[in-house]
């Protein structure tokens, strides 16, 4: 309407409702802007978590499930069926808003990918990294170079499909490290040897690919504008950009983990201005003509990874990015997803034939070095699948190039699509060639039953925590390293990684520099092998290392130095501790996870050490007193071997062993089976050692059934500093009976986690034994 001045003037539309009730409302409350915004948001959350409750089952990616109900709620099937409600609620010009919060969760997103990558690892990688990165560009930009500039033009007819073709070549030849390292995660192998790899591959390929795309758009575009001194200015510009963020950036961000306490938090403070920084650097970005998260991204590269800084980032954003903004981004790309708008099948049958044809050429330029490399076919299969994936960073790209009016709708929609596909069948492809539950356990013997009494006993021993480590030196103190028999010791300190995403292990044998995460407890950790070393110099070969994982790939390294070593034995520490009063005051079931799965995958023996010792025992010194070690024996694969390192440790003129046979009462019948063989066989041994040596008592026990077991395990503690038993023995004897029922730790079996109950107050350590899984041949 016209006011006094002559100016035609409209509404002023309100953002927020004044009520259902209020005159303002004549047109409806979804005609305000926060009121669609919360609706909005409320449908594409209960949409996307819908979904992915559906097919978390189907092992689908939360980026299939999010982006499913996207096109769920976009034009393909809700504006299809409901168009009037589509348009109700998903306006054209209504999801302005929306959009808004999916760029920012996109700049957030990339900025902690660059938080989480360590380019320093560039530096430390292998020959084998670097030529599996190099071959994975240069073969697949050459492919995509030669393709659409030489053959396109003759064999595409329609010209104004030239640029699209090849937009869809180019592009497909680029896998990005964020969504290779969100791959390895959902696949449970980040941590595998398969995986170390494919991080430290991925990570060159990104950072080479990123300053060769840079440079020849930039060059490409100063050779085609008229305007080349505007040209050389804007690169100018944006190399003093980036030097800005890595050179003077960097050194502010040292500057802050000088001024955070150790173990403290970084200051609110601090975090604002880098989230500022964030918001700015994608400004400057989209100004110099670069993609708008290149700049977060490559401000998340200069954080130093891990704690203070690294970590506290990861904390304080990674709930509102990940869990917020971006399934937000996912569902927002779904949405446009119209595959109503297909209708040339010429067009589709060109754009997915260059899309297979580049997915092919990527997984031969991976495939190949890979082999040349000394892989096996299997692994350089999974690992050419893992380097060729795609996923978000591709989506929200095509989406930006959407919005630039750089792709059509009708192709945006098929590269969706494919990205979508590859989503599904890569992780799929990957569990079929590579199981990496079984990478570790092998045909070879590595167990302590089945080695010479002159051979090296090797050790993987296992530490969280100081304390850990004290308990573990007790044990191996009383194993009997001699000259003839010596002991090579494999500390492993395992820190949680926070922060970041590849996994640290360092060998402190190369003097690598530890992160300010690991340095000063790994080093108190390490002093505490190191003395144990020196006090049986000549006798014990100590090798340290430190493992900075997420604590759901822990097993893996475990598992891989266990197996790298040619270990017999691993030592873990209990997820339990206890006071010198005897109560519980440490339980950590993440801990808990770690030992079982490295139960389930190990590729030697494995025992579990339940550690009950006083807390202010001096553990670094050598035994100067008998120390009293009691051997509970059912029969068993567990048991004979747990009862061959008791005969090692009673080698030690400080060692004095009780051997337990515990066997059911009245018992007439006599087992003819292999197993009952091998027993009778392991123990005649064990009681000819009792003739020789002074220190090995023989004691035969009848019980009648589960409750007299229990009954004699716990009177055996009285007298005894080390008690050890093997975990698994067979579940029908009427020796268990009742206890199976009541076990509350069946990684520990029926009888270790009698003897790990908290109803036991005595100082008295517990050491489980599982005698290594030897894998079924094939028949």
């Amino acid at each position: 309407m016209d006011d006094e001045d002559g100016f035609c003037g409209v509404d002023p539309i309100p953002i927020q409702s004044q009520g259902i009730w209020s005159k303002s409302n004549a047109k409806g409350f979804l005609y305000h802007d926060l009121v669609r915004l919360q609706i909005q948001l409320a449908l594409m959350f209960t949409f996307s978590q819908s979904v992915h409750k559906l097919l978390k089952h189907c092992h689908f990616a939360r980026l299939v499930s999010e982006t499913l109900a996207g096109i769920v709620l976009g034009p393909t099937v809700l504006g299809l069926v409901l168009p009037s409600v589509e348009e109700i609620l998903f306006p054209e010009e209504g999801c302005i808003f929306v959009e808004m919060l999916t760029k920012l969760g996109y700049m957030f997103f990339m900025f902690l990918m660059g938080v989480k990558m360590d380019p320093s690892m560039v530096l430390k990688v292998g020959i084998k990294a670097w030529a599996i990165a190099t071959f994975s560009i240069v073969v697949p930009l050459g492919y995509a170079t030669f393709v659409s500039q030489t053959l396109l033009p003759g064999k595409v007819r329609n010209k104004s499909k030239h640029p699209t073709t090849r937009f869809v070549i180019v592009t497909e030849t680029i896998s990005s490290f964020p969504v290779i390292a969100c791959l390895l995660i959902d696949l449970k192998i980040v941590n595998s040897e398969l995986g170390r790899i494919a991080l430290a591959s991925a990570l060159i390929r990104d950072i080479l690919n990123t300053t060769f795309v840079f440079l020849t758009n930039y060059l490409y575009w100063i050779a085609s504008v008229a305007n080349w001194l505007v040209a050389w200015l804007t690169l100018f510009f944006s190399l003093a950009f980036i030097s800005t963020i890595v050179f003077g950036l960097y050194p502010l961000f040292l500057w802050i983990i000088r001024q955070t306490p150790e173990a403290k938090p970084v200051k609110s403070v601090y975090i604002s201005l880098i989230c500022f920084a964030v918001l700015g650097s994608a400004i400057a970005s989209d100004n110099l003509g670069m993609m708008y998260p290149f700049g977060p991204f490559v401000l998340g590269l200069t954080v130093p990874a891990g704690p203070p800084l690294g970590s506290t980032l990861e904390k304080r954003l990674g709930t509102f990015t990940m869990g917020l903004l971006t399934p937000l981004l996912l569902t927002y790309i779904g949405m446009k997803i119209n595959l109503t708008e297909m209708h040339s099948m010429r067009s589709i049958v060109a754009i997915l034939l260059a899309y297979v044809i580049g997915f092919t050429i990527k997984v031969i330029a991976v495939f190949l070095p890979a082999l040349l490399c000394k892989m096996s076919v299997k692994d350089a299969i999974a690992l050419a699948l893992i380097m060729s994936t795609q996923g978000i960073v591709e989506l929200a790209g095509y989406v930006t190039f959407v919005q630039t009016e750089t792709l059509s709708e009708e192709t945006y929609a098929l590269v969706a699509l494919s990205v979508l596909l590859t989503a599904v069948v890569v992780p799929f492809l990957v569990r079929s060639v590579y199981d990496y539950s079984r990478t570790y356990i092998g045909y070879q013997k590595r167990n302590i039953l089945h080695s010479t009494d002159n051979e090296e006993l090797r050790i993987v021993a296992c530490a969280h925590k100081q304390d850990d480590a004290m308990g573990i030196i007790k044990v191996l103190e009383a194993s009997n390293p001699t000259k003839h028999s010596p002991i090579a010791v494999f500390a492993l300190h395992l820190v949680e990684l926070l922060g970041g995403t590849s996994p640290v292990l360092i060998n402190h044998q190369l003097r690598q520099k530890t992160t300010s995460l690991s340095s000063s407890r790994s080093q108190t950790i390490i002093d505490i092998f190191n003395k144990y070393e020196q006090h049986n110099s000549g006798l014990v070969n100590l090798q340290a290392f430190t493992a900075i994982s997420m604590p759901k790939f822990m097993h893996d390294d475990i598992c891989l130095l266990a197996f790298d070593k040619l270990a017999s034995l691993i030592i873990l520490p209990f997820h339990k501790k206890w006071s010198s009063q005897g109560r519980v005051i440490f339980n950590n079931n993440v801990l808990k996870n770690i030992n079982s799965k490295v139960m389930d995958m190990a590729p030697c023996s494995v025992g579990v050490l339940v550690d009950r010792g006083k807390v202010n025992r001096a553990a670094t010194k050598s035994l100067s007193s008998m120390y009293r070690v009691a051997m509970i024996f059912l029969g068993g694969d567990d048991d004979r071997e747990a009862l061959a390192y008791a005969k090692r440790m009673a080698n030690s003129p400080w060692v004095h062993l009780t051997i337990f046979r515990i066997s059911q009462l009245e018992n007439n019948t006599r087992e003819a089976n292999w197993e009952s063989i091998l027993d009778t066989e392991t123990l005649k041994d064990a009681r000819h050692k009792c003739s020789t040596n002074g220190n090995v008592v023989y004691r035969e026990e009848k019980v009648k059934d589960g409750p007299e077991t229990a009954f004699l395990l716990h009177s055996v503690g009285e007298d005894y500093d080390l008690i050890m038993v093997g975990r698994r023995h067979k579940s029908h004897t009427n020796l268990l009976s009742g206890l199976i029922e009541w076990a509350e730790l069946p990684e520990l079996g029926e009888i270790g986690d009698l003897l790990a109950s908290s109803e036991i107050r005595r100082p008295v350590s517990v050491l489980v034994v599982q005698q290594q899984l030897m894998q079924k041949k094939s028949k």
